[in-house]
């Protein structure tokens, strides 16, 4: 299919409208802690709090899309005054004395668990250097390259993460170069920083030559160091929706790179590989996971929709089709966006549920959790109306 300029236009008002006067509604001001600082996420499906701990990670994340609002959208003090209370929260209680960022606290800021990986400094990064762009304090943005420097030292091993966890069998994983690409592409456009290019590359090298399986049309999600399949449960799992949102990250790059031809087609072929593998012909959406031989996976969610893997697939496949014309991905865009409006949509209390049984019904109506937040959606519709803002030369 194609797209008519009057299909855009519309387009674009509805991912507008669908963040300014639904999603962001839905959280904010009454997600912002008054008392403690930084945010109270957890949230049913009418956006009554079903529990007052704190997600470090998701901190980071409402922190990152408020500072984003207000640096590409309007600048709203409300805005900037709510990433002001994320931050400084992040700042005060969720830095352990080893330097590691916590995963879970309480309301108050005592900590709860740590993780054994670096995904809280990561947020906490594009956090900060959001904020610093905002905020034009020269504090955050020495934080976030502070910080960036410790997320690359982690990635590269040149530090060991703490606590340790007994496992025999190595691995690595496609998580790792993924958000590191897309924390240093954060990085770079709001503050700055010599290192991000030279890394950036290195590390969508690492993601095509270990991941990306042309022969069997996969991205695969863990391999062995030398980057062969492993051939057990764990090593065989595909997640198509996190290999679709890395296929963005690569060619929002590409795009960077004035349309760079090699990054186009690497995107595109991540993009082609997973929705061949993800996409639910009976039912329509994204499947959670699948196994690369088309085996029994292990986890029992494995068939269900849950919302990100369809925000990120929105993203990549609009991005796809602006920078390629090619209309297989107008296509593909609006099979995901229909299915994902009509499904996960709550059109009485605004946003999004996370999770549906692979019918499409509603597993649970939660809409905040300690994994879901204020991201991946305001994302989603954020971006894909900076991209239709492009394509239609509006001001």
């Amino acid at each position: 299919m194609a797209y008519s300029q009057s299909d855009l236009q519309k387009l674009y008002q509805y991912y507008k409208d669908q963040l300014l006067k639904d999603t962001i509604p839905f959280w904010f001001p009454r997600s912002v802690d008054k008392e403690y600082g930084g945010f109270l996420l957890m949230r049913d499906a009418d956006g009554s709090l079903i529990d007052d701990d704190k997600a470090v990670w998701i901190q980071g994340r409402a922190t990152w899309i408020l500072a984003t609002l207000y640096n590409t959208v309007e600048k709203k003090e409300e805005w900037l005054d709510a990433a002001r209370s994320g931050y400084e929260f992040l700042n005060r209680h969720c830095f352990d004395t080893d330097g590691q960022m916590f995963f879970h606290v309480t309301r108050e800021g005592k900590p709860i668990r740590k993780r054994r990986y670096f995904f809280s400094e990561t947020f906490y990064v594009i956090a900060a250097a959001a904020y610093a762009k905002a905020s034009g304090d020269p504090q955050a943005a020495e934080n976030a390259r502070s910080i960036f420097g410790k997320c690359i030292d982690y990635a590269t091993g040149k530090k060991k993460l703490q606590p340790k966890y007994f496992d025999t069998r190595t691995t690595k994983g496609i998580g790792v170069p993924m958000i590191m690409l897309n924390t240093a592409q954060q990085v770079r456009d709001t503050i700055g920083d010599p290192r991000c290019d030279e890394y950036i590359s290195e590390w969508i090298s690492d993601i095509e030559k270990d991941f990306v399986k042309d022969d069997i049309r996969c991205v695969m999600e863990q391999v062995a160091p030398d980057g062969s399949i492993i051939d057990h449960i764990e090593g065989r799992t595909l997640n198509p929706g996190h290999a679709i949102e890395g296929a963005w990250f690569i060619l929002h790059e590409a795009k960077y790179r004035n349309n760079d031809p090699h990054l186009i087609n690497l995107g595109c072929r991540m993009l082609d590989y997973m929705w061949e593998r993800g996409w639910d012909n009976e039912y329509g959406g994204i499947l959670y996971f699948r196994d690369v031989y088309h085996r029994p996976v292990q986890e029992y969610w494995q068939d269900m929709k849950f919302w990100w893997p369809h925000n990120e697939t929105i993203i990549a496949t609009l991005l796809a089709w602006h920078i390629t014309g090619n209309e297989k991905y107008a296509g593909w865009h609006q099979l995901v966006h229909n299915y994902s409006y009509k499904h996960f949509h709550d059109k009485v209390n605004g946003e999004w549920y996370g999770y549906l049984h692979r019918d499409g019904s509603i597993a649970q109506a939660a809409k905040g959790n300690l994994f879901k937040g204020p991201f991946h959606l305001p994302r989603q519709e954020w971006y894909c109306q900076q991209i239709l803002k492009e394509h239609l030369n509006l001001d």
